[in-house]
C-alpha cells in the first residue's frame, strides 16, 4: 500500500542561481491544500483574543493559583475572565497615568503567574511592547535587554526586585518605573528613589490610576506586540520583533490543525503554566487557551513539586521540554523495574500488545481499551488523569521516550518544532501516526516550507532523500531583529526565513531534524550553547593546547576532547608523585579529573552557567591534525569530522560523565 503523504507541493524545485544554492520543492500541510485558514473577523490583535473571550466566557475560570494554607499547598483559587479583565483595566489606567502609552517598552521579569499574564494583557490593551526578561542568557543579559530595548517600565516578581536593582545605575537611563508583583521593602524604595525612579507594590500600583480612564488605542495586525530576546551564535541576545499578525495567524493554524485531527480545544480545557512565558512556545500556547475561554493554572515554581501541581490541577493538555518528559520516563521505568516479577511481566506484556496494535494502525484509544483501564490508568493518573495531549518542544525528544509515552500515557504525544522567529509553531507530528516517531511531523497549516541545499556540508535538497537547510515562509514570521537590520537581511531572503537547521523530508511528509548549520546547539533542557565562545574561554588554560567542546539536544551536559599540554601535564604528574609517560597519563582517570577541575575553575571565574561546564573529558595526546581530516589548512575545527572520528569516545563520556543535578 502506498504511503500517504501529509504535505502537498505548491511550487517546483529551483536549481542554483545568482549565487544561491538549489532549492527543493515548496510544500505545505495537507490540511491547507485548499488554502491557509482565513483571517478571523474582529481578531486583529492579541488584545482582541482576550477581549472577545471576556465577552463570550465572562464567568469561566481563567487564571488559577494554588493557595498556601498554614504553609501547605491547598486548592487552586481562580479568577474568572471578567475578574481578570477588571484588574487588567486598572493596570492599564495606572500605566497610562504614569505617562506610558503606545510603543513604550514594558519589561516583565519573573516566573509565570497570574500577575505576569495580567501585566501582559495591559500592554496588549494599550499598545505597549511587552519585553519579557529572563536570566538564562548569562550574566548581564537583563541589563543588556533593558538598555537595548529601552525599557521604561518593568513589572517583576517580588524576589526578582534585588536582581533588577543590580542593573543600576546602567539601566536608570531608560528605566523610570518598577512594579513588584508582591511587596516592596522600605530599603528597596529608598534605593530606587535615590536614582529618581518610582517603585510600587502590586496593590499600590492598582490604585495609581483609579480616578482616571483612558481610551484604548486602535490596534492593527501589523503592530508589534512583543520583543522576545533570543540567544545568537555569539555575542549579545537578539530582539525578535513579533507582530499581532504573527500570533493571530499561528492561532488560526493551531485551530485548523487540531480540528483536522479531531482534537479541538474547548472552554473546559485546562493547562498547566510552568514553561517560561518569556519564551514564545509557552506564550502562544497560553494565547490559544485564552482564545478558547479555557483555564490556565500556575505551578509553584519548583520542578520537584511539578507532579504534585499536576495532580491537583488535572490538566487536559500538557506541554513539556524533553528534559521533563525524560524525568517522567525515568520515574516510570524505575517504578516498574522495582515492582514485583508479576507486575513487571504484566506491564511488559501489556506494553508489547498495545504497541503491536498501534504499529498496525489502530488509534491509541482503540489499541487496548481494557489494558488502558487495568494497567496504564496508573500512568494516566500520575499526570492528573485528564491529559489527552502531550506536546514536546524546544529540543528533540528521544525516540524511545516518545514511543514509550505514546503507549503508556493514554494520550497523544506530539513533537513540535519552531523558533522565536517563526512564532514557535512550524512543524508538529500527528496523533496516531507511529511512523512519525523521531520526527517533528509535517508543517503546520499556515506556512510554506522548503529545503535549500548546503553544498559545503554535503546536503542536497534535490537528492532522492532531500536534505538541506529548513526555510520557512508565511505570516507567522517575525518582523525583524530590533535595531539589527544587518542580521535581519542575513536570515530573511526573498521572504524566506533561513532557520540554520538541517532537515530531511521523510516519505510521509514529516520532517526530521538532522544537523545545525552554525556552531550553536541546544541541550536537552532547551538551553542554547555557543560552542566557539566556550572553546575560546576554556582554551585560555595553560594546561590545554586545544579543545573541542561537544553537546547535543538529547543530552543535558557538555563533554570535550582535549589536547593537553605535554609539559604542563607531566609537571602536574611529577608534583603529585605519578610516574607515567605522556600517553599513559592521557588515559589516567586522575589526569582527567585534574583537567576537569581546571576547566571548572575557569568556568566559575568567567561566571559561566551550570550547563556550560564540561562534565567529562577525553585526553588525546595527538593534536587535532589535517592528516585525520579534523582541521582545515587554516586550523579551523571540522566539527562533523571530529564527531565522526570521536563518536565512540563521545558515547562513552555520556555514559560515565558527571551529570549535573536534575
Amino acid at each position: 500500500m502506498a504511503q500517504r503523504s501529509f504535505i502537498v507541493e505548491v511550487e517546483k524545485a529551483k536549481g542554483a542561481s545568482e549565487g544561491r544554492p538549489s532549492r527543493g520543492p515548496v510544500y505545505r500541510s495537507l490540511f491547507a491544500k485548499d488554502g491557509f485558514p482565513a483571517p478571523i473577523p474582529g481578531l486583529d490583535s492579541c488584545w482582541d483574543v482576550f477581549r472577545l473571550s471576556v465577552e463570550k466566557y465572562p464567568t469561566n475560570p481563567m487564571l488559577g493559583t494554588r493557595e498556601i494554607v498554614d504553609g501547605k499547598p491547598g486548592k487552586y483559587k481562580w479568577k474568572t475572565y471578567k475578574e481578570v479583565y477588571d484588574v487588567v483595566m486598572k493596570i492599564g489606567n495606572s500605566i497610562r497615568s504614569c505617562g506610558y502609552g503606545e510603543g513604550v517598552k514594558c519589561g516583565i521579569y519573573g516566573a509565570n503567574s497570574a500577575e505576569w499574564i495580567m501585566s501582559m494583557e495591559a500592554c496588549n490593551a494599550h499598545g505597549l511592547y511587552c519585553v519579557p526578561l529572563y536570566d538564562t542568557l548569562g550574566a548581564g543579559a537583563v541589563e543588556f535587554v533593558i538598555c537595548h530595548a529601552e525599557v521604561s517600565i518593568a513589572f517583576a516578581e517580588e524576589k526578582k526586585i534585588p536582581e533588577l536593582l543590580k542593573t543600576f545605575p546602567n539601566t536608570t537611563k531608560y528605566l523610570r518605573t518598577l512594579v513588584s508583583f508582591g511587596n516592596v521593602t522600605p530599603e528597596q524604595k529608598q534605593e530606587v528613589e535615590k536614582f529618581g525612579l518610582a517603585i510600587y507594590s502590586w496593590e499600590e500600583f492598582l490604585q495609581v490610576g483609579q480616578n482616571q480612564t483612558f481610551d484604548l488605542p486602535v490596534k492593527k495586525s501589523s503592530d508589534i506586540c512583543t520583543i522576545m530576546y533570543t540567544s545568537g551564535t555569539t555575542g549579545d541576545p537578539k530582539g525578535v520583533l513579533i507582530s499581532n499578525e504573527s500570533i493571530i495567524t499561528l492561532l488560526a493554524g493551531i485551530k485548523r490543525f487540531l480540528e483536522s485531527v479531531n482534537e479541538r480545544l474547548h472552554d473546559k480545557d485546562v493547562y498547566l503554566s510552568y514553561l517560561p512565558l518569556a519564551h514564545i512556545f509557552d506564550r502562544v500556547i497560553e494565547e490559544a487557551f485564552i482564545w478558547h475561554g479555557a483555564q490556565i493554572g500556575f505551578w509553584r515554581g519548583d520542578v520537584k513539586l511539578l507532579i504534585e501541581d499536576i495532580g491537583e490541577l488535572k490538566p487536559s493538555v500538557f506541554c513539556a521540554v524533553p528534559r521533563v518528559l525524560d524525568r517522567v520516563y525515568s520515574g516510570l521505568t524505575q517504578k516498574i523495574s522495582s515492582g514485583g516479577f508479576l507486575k513487571k511481566t504484566l506491564f511488559n506484556c501489556a506494553y508489547s500488545y498495545k504497541l503491536h496494535n498501534m504499529n498496525k494502525g489502530l488509534k491509541h484509544g482503540e489499541a487496548s481499551p481494557l489494558l488502558d483501564r487495568i494497567v496504564f490508568d496508573k500512568v494516566k493518573q500520575g499526570l492528573g488523569g485528564n491529559v489527552r495531549l502531550i506536546l514536546s518542544g524546544a529540543a528533540p525528544l528521544s525516540t524511545h521516550v516518545e514511543g514509550y509515552l505514546r503507549v503508556v500515557s493514554c494520550a497523544h504525544v506530539l513533537q513540535g518544532y519552531g523558533l522565536t522567529e517563526t512564532c514557535a509553531g512550524t512543524f508538529v507530528s500527528l496523533p496516531n501516526e507511529m511512523e512519525m516517531l523521531g520526527t517533528v511531523g509535517p508543517p503546520v497549516p499556515n506556512v510554506d516550507v522548503c529545503l535549500e541545499s548546503v553544498p559545503e556540508m554535503g546536503y542536497d535538497a534535490l537528492a532522492s532523500t532531500p536534505r538541506g537547510e529548513i526555510c520557512v515562509k508565511g505570516k507567522t514570521l517575525f518582523s525583524g531583529y530590533y535595531k539589527r537590520e544587518d542580521l535581519t537581511k542575513e536570515v530573511l531572503i526573498d521572504g524566506w526565513f533561513h532557520t540554520g537547521d538541517i532537515g530531511e523530508w521523510q516519505p510521509n511528509g514529516s520532517m526530521r531534524i538532522i544537523d545545525r548549520m552554525k556552531n550553536i546547539f541546544k541541550l536537552s533542557q532547551g538551553e542554547y550553547v555557543a560552542v566557539e565562545n566556550l572553546e575560546n574561554i576554556y582554551g585560555q588554560l595553560s594546561c590545554i593546547e586545544s579543545i573541542w567542546v561537544y553537546g547535543n539536544s538529547f543530552e543535558p551536559f557538555l563533554v570535550a576532547v582535549v589536547n593537553p599540554s605535554k609539559q604542563a601535564l607531566e609537571h602536574w604528574a611529577e608534583e603529585n608523585g605519578i610516574s607515567l609517560d605522556f600517553n599513559s597519563l592521557c588515559e589516567d582517570s586522575r589526569a582527567k579529573s585534574h583537567i576537569i577541575e581546571e576547566l571548572s575553575k575557569i568556568a566559575k571565574g568567567k561566571k559561566l552557567k551550570g550547563f556550560e561546564f564540561i562534565r567529562a573529558v577525553h585526553l588525546d595526546p595527538v593534536p587535532f591534525d589535517m592528516e585525520r581530516d579534523l582541521i582545515t589548512p587554516t586550523y579551523k575545527k571540522k566539527r562533523p569530522q571530529l564527531l565522526k572520528y570521536y563518536q565512540n569516545v563521545i558515547d562513552n563520556m555520556y555514559k560515565t560523565g558527571n551529570k549535573p543535578n536534575a
